[in-house]
């Protein structure tokens, strides 16, 4: 992987990261003020996507090397 795709690749982890944690913070907000469970299940599947998404770009990052 060259340097850019790499600051690429990490400039997206972090923008997704941010993303990840606002979601958390609607949810709770979502859940407090009592809103639609559908909707709140929405938004959860929708932060999972991003964990899952994190974790791809973590892979990426983070070469699986065997000791």
């Amino acid at each position: 992987m060259s340097d850019q795709d790499q600051a690429d690749t990490r400039l997206e982890f972090s923008r997704l990261k941010q993303d990840h944690a606002d979601f958390d913070a609607a949810i709770n907000a979502m859940i407090a003020m009592g809103c639609d469970p559908l909707q709140i299940q929405r938004m959860k599947k929708k932060k999972l996507f991003l964990k899952d998404r994190l974790q791809q770009l973590e892979d990426r990052i983070i070469p699986d090397i065997i000791a």
